[in-house]
């Protein structure tokens, strides 16, 4: 197995719109799009399996295993809002041949639902005190661009690492409009960060979501990332927040 799709049901999208959530800085992607799909009851239809995902699983009190996997959602907009699919994981790919290939298949599975436009997230790392969470962007074209500038987003320069940017690279050799919003964060679990990210989603996409419960979906976020290494609770967090490092994280 290099990279495998499990499709358990092929719905009828119009126009959708793919929201990558995948773990970055500050889970900001992670708890946004858990949110998403919580809140809007979207529905798995698609999973992932790489074997350049870790190499382990993790079991829960009850006995069952979780394991890597990206997941698929799709929800049907009500009244104006838009179709979508979510993407949401434990992991993105350990290895830059494992990203390409994850990043295709999840292409595949949206251009064959009909979607032409991609929306990735992310945090955007800031050493200094975080007080406003300024959100961030850069897209594929040019107006796509002066789109997002209308939700008081600001430009970013520099390199966008993993899936988040690869994605809409990928995307715009298959004829993709692609958007990457990134929200300012000190790191560690940043609930308000992913906040102001859902409210510029929401507005751009026209969804009508209820951020009240935003604390317990990063709550879940926490303990799903700590089960996988990925963060930890310890009075070591400090230290571990420098020393981790993920070469696919933004």
């Amino acid at each position: 197995m290099v990279c495998t799709v499990q499709m358990y049901e092929k719905p009828s999208l119009t126009d959708p719109v793919l929201i990558e959530g995948l773990p970055g800085i500050g889970f900001v992607a992670n708890i946004a799009t858990l949110h998403l799909i919580k809140e809007l009851k979207a529905k798995l239809f698609a999973e992932i399996h790489s074997s350049s995902f870790q190499d382990f699983a993790i079991t829960t009190e009850d006995g069952r295993i979780l394991y890597p996997v990206n997941e698929f959602y799709y929800h049907k907009g009500r009244q104006d809002e838009r179709d979508l699919i979510i993407v949401y994981g434990n992991t993105q790919a350990l290895t830059t041949r494992g990203q390409y290939e994850l990043c295709g298949r999840s292409l595949d599975i949206a251009g064959e639902l009909g979607c032409r436009y991609i929306l990735t997230l992310g945090g955007l790392k800031r050493e200094e005190e975080v007080e406003t969470h300024k959100i961030y962007c850069a897209a594929s074209d040019l107006e796509t661009l002066r789109d997002a500038a209308g939700f008081s987003t600001e430009l970013v320069g520099g390199q966008i690492f993993g899936v988040a940017g690869l994605l809409i690279g990928l995307g715009g050799l298959r004829g993709m409009k692609g958007l990457c919003l990134l929200s300012e964060t000190p790191g560690y679990l940043d609930v308000t960060a992913a906040r102001e990210m859902l409210n510029v989603i929401c507005k751009m996409l026209r969804l009508k979501v209820n951020l009240d419960g935003l604390d317990e979906t990063a709550q879940a976020t926490g303990s799903i990332m700590e089960s996988f290494g990925l963060i930890t609770r310890s009075e070591e967090k400090e230290r571990s927040e420098k020393e981790f490092r993920p070469r696919w994280v933004i």
